[in-house]
C-alpha cells in the first residue's frame, strides 16, 4: 500500500502530479519539500511516494543502490493506480532525476490511463554524470505516449545545456532551462539566480504545461 505525502492547493480544479524521488534522496528531502510546496502554490496538487528500496531505509534497511530504472516501472504503476482513487481530474507523472526517467518509461507503456495527460522530469539524467560520451538515455523520452516537460539546470552534470542543444529531441518533448542550475537546480554563489527562484520557475513552467494539456 502506498503512503502519499500530499500538497493540495486551495483551488478546487487542478491537475495532480504523482512525484517520485531521485536515486539517493527520499520523498521528503529538502529539494522535494521545496519543489512540492512551490508546485502547490502554482496550483498543482502533488502526491509524493517512495520506491520500496528507499522506504526500507526508514526502517533500518541497508542503503543499497536502487534497482535499475526499468525495474521500478511496476512500483510507479502501482502508485498510479492508488493515487487515481484519491483524487479527481487530470494527472501528471513526474520525478526527480531517476524518478523522472521511470515516469517517462511508464509513459511509454501501452496501458496508460486516459487521465494521465503529461510527464514532468525534474533534472533528467540524459547520461551518466559528467560522461556526455556515454550512451544517452533518450529512449524513454522518444517512446513516451504523452507530452513531456523537462526542467533542467543549464549546468546539470547529467546533461548540460550545450550538450543537450547538440542533440535532437522529439517534438512532444519540451525543455525549460533553469539559470546556472546544477542537478538540484542550485546556482553558484556569484550567479544572480537563486535556488528558490529556480524551483519557483520550474513550478510555474509545470503549471503552464498542465494548462495546455
Amino acid at each position: 500500500m502506498n503512503s502519499f505525502l500530499w500538497n493540495r492547493p486551495e483551488a478546487e480544479k487542478h491537475a495532480t502530479l504523482l512525484l517520485a524521488h531521485g536515486a539517493g534522496a527520499p520523498m521528503d528531502s529538502t529539494f522535494m519539500e521545496k519543489l512540492a510546496g512551490s508546485l502547490c502554490l502554482a496550483g498543482i496538487a502533488v502526491a509524493r511516494f517512495e520506491f520500496a528500496y528507499m522506504a526500507q531505509r526508514r526502517t533500518g534497511g541497508s542503503k543499497r543502490p536502487p534497482p535499475r530504472a526499468d525495474k521500478l516501472i511496476g512500483e510507479f504503476q502501482t502508485a498510479l493506480q492508488a493515487v487515481m482513487s484519491e483524487c479527481e481530474g487530470p494527472l501528471l507523472l513526474g520525478g526527480k532525476s531517476m524518478g523522472g526517467r521511470v515516469a517517462a518509461m511508464l509513459g511509454g507503456g501501452g496501458s496508460l490511463p486516459g487521465r494521465v495527460k503529461g510527464i514532468c522530469c525534474f533534472g533528467y539524467p540524459f547520461h551518466p554524470t559528467g560522461k556526455p560520451d556515454a550512451d544517452w538515455r533518450l529512449s524513454p523520452l522518444e517512446e513516451a505516449k504523452r507530452p513531456v516537460l523537462i526542467l533542467q539546470g543549464d549546468r546539470d552534470p547529467f546533461g548540460t545545456k550545450p550538450e543537450i542543444d547538440d542533440i535532437s529531441l522529439p517534438a512532444h518533448v519540451s525543455l525549460t532551462y533553469l539559470e546556472d542550475g546544477n542537478h538540484d537546480f542550485g546556482p553558484r554563489g556569484k550567479s544572480p539566480a537563486t535556488l528558490d527562484g529556480n524551483i519557483q520557475m520550474a513550478a510555474k513552467a509545470v503549471a503552464s504545461f498542465a494548462s495546455t494539456l
